[in-house]
């Protein structure tokens, strides 16, 4: 995590202090647990609350415990020890390392997607109305990157708008996914505490006990877990690579936001970059880059071992606070998107009517030629056409006239029932429909 990419409410809960305070809590909510069950003394369990609740926990006191023990919860146990005193002897009864930290790292984690959530909301609400603003304003498709059939621009925010709604719904079911709690003790058995203390903390901290937790949480959750915010990463960059596509100098059909004074390149003034897509485009991989490490963290040796804590440590964070960050940096590109229907209209027209290529070819058929004549037919005359746009860049040729010249196209279709298959209606009439489908509504 470096400050340039970072929001302070997603930073705050992978925070030393933050880590510290969620520690505290589960061992307290488990004395308190322990203290029903008549384990431990009451007094001792509200002593540990009252005073562990009303401290601002030392990292530098941890950090300097632990470089001598080597153990990041026997530091923090010890300096707890030091502000509660003697019923600090009762924090962590019949538990072990695992149990805390395994908990722990749930509950960051389910804050951090809750507040993914709330970043996905607003992206979602952006897209919606730039959606309906541009519903009908028409541009061409491409497939290979060549002109196809025109679509609306509107169509390609319903696009992204049902890509990230599908997004939505996958970190709602890995935020349920992981959030699990395990308070099981050593290997998992319960064996020195009660099965009923995990269910108490895993009902304080907004959790579901785990099933079978061995010594850790299965990170088969885990692999779950990053591999939906991988998902949602590639689904930021194909927006983002979309709009750089579109804002090349060729195309310039829609442009990032240029603010009063910002400048696109230290050597040539004249510049205005995609600078926000392309560093949409480098953070997706930041975020996909947790994906195979999370994965590997599944296969742990029998019923524990450490081979997975290095990586959490910096996957959780790092993948958390950049797909925060992208999503909210998402939503402003598309809430200033800068969009060009004149331009669209004259890119789509250099073609000269290519675009209807399709519509031609149906009505021969349905005029009674065989689809190979049909083919031959249209792609005869689109082959002019491309002849000539590909020498001056604009197509001098018409599409339509070279159909209304040649005889055997004539031969099927009257001049009106050709003019009519040029109707830029035809291609989008079912909007409505498409709109219905994503939004509920048209």
């Amino acid at each position: 995590m470096i400050p340039r990419y970072s929001r302070p409410e997603m930073v705050d809960i992978w925070s030393p202090e933050s880590k510290f305070r969620i520690w505290f809590e589960i061992e307290a909510h488990a004395c308190d647990a322990l203290a029903e069950l008549g384990v431990i003394p009451k007094e001792a369990a509200k002593t540990i609350w009252e005073k562990g609740g009303a401290a601002t926990f030392d990292v530098a006191r941890i950090d300097e415990i632990e470089a001598v023990t080597k153990h990041d919860v026997i530091a923090f146990l010890t300096h707890l020890a030091e502000i509660v005193g003697p019923d600090a002897r009762f924090v962590h009864q019949g538990m072990t390392s695992s149990d805390v930290l395994d908990t722990c790292f749930n509950v960051q984690l389910v804050k951090a997607t809750d507040l993914l959530l709330e970043d996905m909301d607003k992206l979602l609400a952006a897209i919606k109305r730039r959606a309906f603003e541009h519903k009908d304003t028409v541009t061409i498709g491409r497939s290979h990157g060549i002109h196809a059939e025109p679509v609306t621009f509107g169509l390609k925010m319903a696009e992204a708008y049902a890509e990230f709604d599908r997004c939505k719904t996958r970190l709602l079911n890995a935020r349920e996914e992981i959030a699990t709690c395990a308070i099981s003790g050593a290997v998992g058995t319960f064996a020195n505490i009660d099965p009923r203390v995990e269910e108490h903390v895993a009902k304080a901290m907004g959790l579901a006990a785990e099933p079978v937790s061995t010594q850790v949480i299965p990170r088969d959750r885990h692999a779950m877990y990053f591999a939906t915010l991988g998902v949602i990463g590639s689904s930021i960059e194909r927006v983002a690579t979309e709009i750089r596509h579109l804002q090349r100098t060729e195309v310039l059909e829609a442009e990032e936001y240029f603010s009063k004074g910002q400048k696109g390149s230290s050597a040539m003034p004249h510049k205005r970059n995609p600078v926000l897509t392309e560093n949409l485009t480098g953070l997706a991989r930041l975020v996909r880059m947790a994906v195979t490490p999370a994965m590997e963290n599944v296969a742990l040796w029998h019923e524990r071992d450490i081979s997975h804590s290095s990586v959490e440590r910096m996957i959780g964070p790092d993948t958390t606070v950049t797909l925060d960050f992208a999503l909210a940096r998402l939503t402003g590109v598309i809430d200033k998107l800068m969009v060009y229907p004149e331009r669209m209209m004259g890119n789509m027209d250099r073609l000269g009517g290519l675009v209807h290529s399709q519509r031609i070819l149906l009505a021969l058929t349905q005029a009674g030629s065989s689809r190979e004549d049909a083919y031959r037919l249209v792609q005869r005359n689109a082959m002019k056409v491309w002849d000539s746009y590909q020498v001056s860049g604009d197509s001098e040729v018409d599409f339509l006239s070279e159909l209304l010249a040649d005889d055997d196209v004539r031969e099927y279709l009257s001049e009106d029932e050709i003019k009519d298959r040029f109707d830029l209606g035809y291609h989008t009439k079912n909007v409505d429909v498409i709109f219905k489908r994503v939004f509920g509504e048209s």
